[in-house]
């Protein structure tokens, strides 16, 4: 198994699906999202990696995605965009979403 630390670019361009939590640690919303994308993890299994990116430490990331406020999350599969949603995302609606996208592109 290839243990080196991959890119950014190298993560959403893969196969399994990535949820990215583009956040700052100064966003109290932000930190909402930290317990429901934990549930989201556990319910989801491998079937979904989630990846955090401070925009504050990652402006060039942010802006190429357009992220304009957070926390903002975009769900990526092999480099393609398939789901993005701004602002605090309930555990539920989210992971029927991720469901629904992940079997969709399967």
């Amino acid at each position: 198994m290839n243990t080196k630390a991959k890119t950014f670019q190298e993560l959403i361009d893969g196969d399994q699906p990535i949820l990215v939590d583009f956040h700052a640690t100064w966003c109290g919303p932000c930190k909402m999202m930290q317990p429901i994308l934990e549930d989201t993890a556990k319910q989801l299994g491998g079937k979904v990696k989630i990846v955090k990116v401070d925009v504050d430490k990652n402006q060039l990331t942010a802006s190429k995605f357009q992220v304009r406020g957070v926390p903002t999350l975009i769900l990526f599969q092999k480099g393609k965009i398939l789901w993005r949603e701004s602002g605090v995302v309930q555990a539920h609606q989210l992971v029927n979403v991720l469901k629904s996208k992940i079997v969709e592109s399967a």
